[in-house]
């Protein structure tokens, strides 16, 4: 019976669809980040940064973006390939060149800041999302360093006073130790370059920390507060940005990352476009093609038994 036939093989094509839609409309996943201690800008001025969301600094950074910094955990450029100098400009490098987060490059003394002890070692909490490979690296700004300048990459050594590979994430957050220099005093800037490399994406962050006398102890760091209040300047930024949709953080940025890793749906749309770079398909991309491969054959198999009756 023709007809039958027909029926039976549309219902398993209804049945099988809508598995193939959604494992392909999911695309790959990306990890999300940014510094919890020492606390970063980003973070600080979010929603979930609690005090520091309402210091000067912040209410600045905010007004100068237009919106608040919910998506703290997004300031991403793809495709940049290590060419972090070349890709973003000067003036911008706490906002990655982004517009979207353009507010974070004000230039002002007030910032949110954590208080380290020259030479100590310190462990910075890195909140993520999802665990991915990639490289973390390190920079201090330079002696002499000026916060009412905005930052540029004349400010900061060639080379990374601290680079770590593949940390394991653990309970929503990466835990980087690193000896700090010894040899600084007063206010900077501790520049974070996450490279990932099972995704193409580069994470960029600025934390601003106060080295002066410190607390006894192994870590040398303690809870973040605003500091003396100074002016302020903004820049704009270059590429252009597109934010994705993200559930509301919950109450701390660890349990909030720590929660997502199992329920936070992937998503495809890069935030930022710079120049192309090569980059091979990653784990999750392979996963979900496999699984559609198995679900088609599955499909294909449902279809046939149909018929066959």
């Amino acid at each position: 019976m023709p007809r039958m036939t027909a029926h039976r093989t549309a219902l398993a094509a209804a049945l099988v669809t809508p598995f193939l839609l959604s494992l392909w409309a999911a695309g790959p996943a990306q990890a999300h980040g940014a510094p919890t201690d020492p606390v970063s800008r980003v973070y600080a001025c979010s929603p979930d940064g609690g005090s520091n969301a309402q210091s000067a600094a912040c209410k600045a950074a905010v007004a100068a973006n237009g919106a608040p910094f919910t998506l703290w955990d997004n300031l991403r450029v793809p495709d940049v390939n290590g060419r972090d100098r070349q890709v973003i400009p000067d003036g911008k490098l706490c906002s990655g060149g982004l517009p979207a987060y353009k507010g974070l490059d004000l230039a002002r003394s007030d910032w949110p800041s954590t208080t380290l002890k020259p030479g100590a070692t310190m462990t910075m909490k890195y909140a993520s999302t999802i665990p991915h490979t990639g490289t973390f690296k390190l920079y201090l700004t330079k002696t002499g360093y000026d916060p009412k300048r905005p930052l540029t990459w004349s400010e900061l050594p060639e080379q990374p006073f601290a680079a770590v590979k593949d940390p394991a994430l653990t309970n929503g957050a990466y835990r980087i130790t690193a000896k700090l220099p010894s040899d600084r005093t007063g206010h900077h800037v501790l520049y974070t370059i996450w490279q990932n490399s099972s995704t193409t994406d580069t994470y960029y962050s600025c934390s601003d920390v106060v080295f002066g006398a410190a607390k006894s102890g192994s870590s040398g760091g303690r809870a973040a507060s605003p500091s003396s209040a100074g002016g302020g300047k903004s820049a704009s930024g270059s590429p252009s940005a597109t934010p994705e949709p993200r559930t509301t953080p919950s109450r701390t940025a660890e349990a909030a990352a720590s929660s997502r890793q199992s329920t936070t749906a992937p998503d495809s749309t890069p935030v930022a476009s710079t120049s192309t770079g090569g980059s091979g398909p990653s784990a999750p991309v392979i996963a979900g093609g496999a699984a559609a491969v198995l679900v088609l054959t599955g499909g294909a198999a449902l279809a046939l038994r149909l018929r066959r009756r």
